[in-house]
């Protein structure tokens, strides 16, 4: 088994992905031979040849036209964007065609195609770079959306994302790419979209979280515990954000009574606002205090001097669990 951090992983799902089906194909800005810009496609351009595994023009929507047209064509293309932000001229193609085409043909045609964007702050890059943009896609019918937030989680849902038949998004945090590493089994495996993963068991407070906050709201759990050692928080990594996993958020809040949803990005119209509303409509007899989140502001995201002031970090996650925690009604 090796030990392997996220973007190894990444390589290692597309390694496996690329050796068991003939008609997986990767491609991006740089991704050929020079391994793309965080090097996660790093060796398969010299292991598949450059007709599998090949750079592009700078162009996203080009990328997710000609994945688009190749899926439909019976071909698994795995497109890399070199950052989130990046995609936004890809965003006709993306949800008006790729996200269509199913309804669209009755079911005829389908573009079983992954999308993988590197997205979120926390490595002190530009506006576009560095970006959470998670709830436009969401929102879009046809799409499904990953964020994996450790290296098992990311082989097992990439691969997963590759072998689907419809076309799938997978966001990959940045801040996570080299932060730690884990044991990653050898081979083919998969992690089932949609089912969310419990961190750890609690009865007064319900934490959910993905991406790169798992490890933030770690962090501030264990500096809750310092403060106060009875308290108990449950902790759920969604990995999967459409769609995601509502029993196993609903029986946690309907246990604890409390919820608290964590994010980068911003707050309105957001992932956490989804989930909130759902928890109210299914939930609300068992609350005992408002429904809270702590997210990204409202702002586009500053520069890499200000990503520090924007973003979520433990400190901000303790205190709204205490927030939560000491609410009386």
């Amino acid at each position: 088994m090796a030990v392997l951090n996220n973007v190894q992983a990444v390589t290692n799902a597309l390694d496996v992905a690329m050796e068991k089906w003939d008609e997986v194909v990767v491609f991006g800005e740089d991704v050929g031979q020079d391994g793309g810009v965080f090097r996660a496609t790093m060796g398969l351009w010299a292991k598949y040849g450059e007709n599998r595994c090949f750079s592009m023009p700078i162009s996203e929507a080009l990328f997710a036209g000609a994945g688009y047209g190749m899926a439909v064509a019976g071909m698994k293309p795995v497109v890399e964007f070199q950052f989130e932000g990046l995609g936004w001229a890809s965003l006709q193609n993306i949800l008006t065609q790729i996200a269509k085409v199913r309804n669209r043909s009755r079911g005829k045609y389908s573009a079983p195609m992954v999308i993988r964007m590197p997205m979120g702050g926390g490595i002190r890059a530009l506006e576009h770079h560095s970006e959470a943009m998670e709830a436009i896609y969401a929102h879009c019918a046809g799409l499904k959306v990953v964020i994996p937030s450790t290296p098992y989680d990311t082989k097992g849902l990439l691969l997963a994302a590759i072998e689907s038949p419809d076309p799938i998004i997978v966001f990959e945090p940045t801040k996570l790419y080299r932060a730690f590493k884990q044991e990653v089994p050898d081979g083919y495996y998969t992690v089932p979209i949609g089912e969310a993963y419990k961190i750890q068991e609690g009865n007064d407070l319900t934490v959910v979280t993905y991406g790169a906050q798992t490890v933030d709201c770690e962090k501030a759990i264990d500096m809750l515990l310092k403060e106060r050692p009875n308290a108990s928080i449950e902790l759920i990594d969604l990995r999967t954000i459409q769609p995601w996993d509502r029993k196993m958020v609903f029986e946690s809040v309907k246990k604890t009574g409390r919820l608290l949803v964590v994010h980068e990005a911003v707050k309105q119209f957001s992932v956490s606002s989804e989930i909130i509303a759902s928890v109210n409509e299914e939930c609300f007899e068992y609350l005992k205090a408002p429904l809270s989140r702590c997210t990204g502001y409202d702002i586009s995201i500053p520069f890499d001097r200000g990503e520090g002031y924007h973003q979520v970090n433990p400190t901000k996650v303790l205190v709204k669990m205490k927030e939560v925690l000491d609410y009386q009604f």
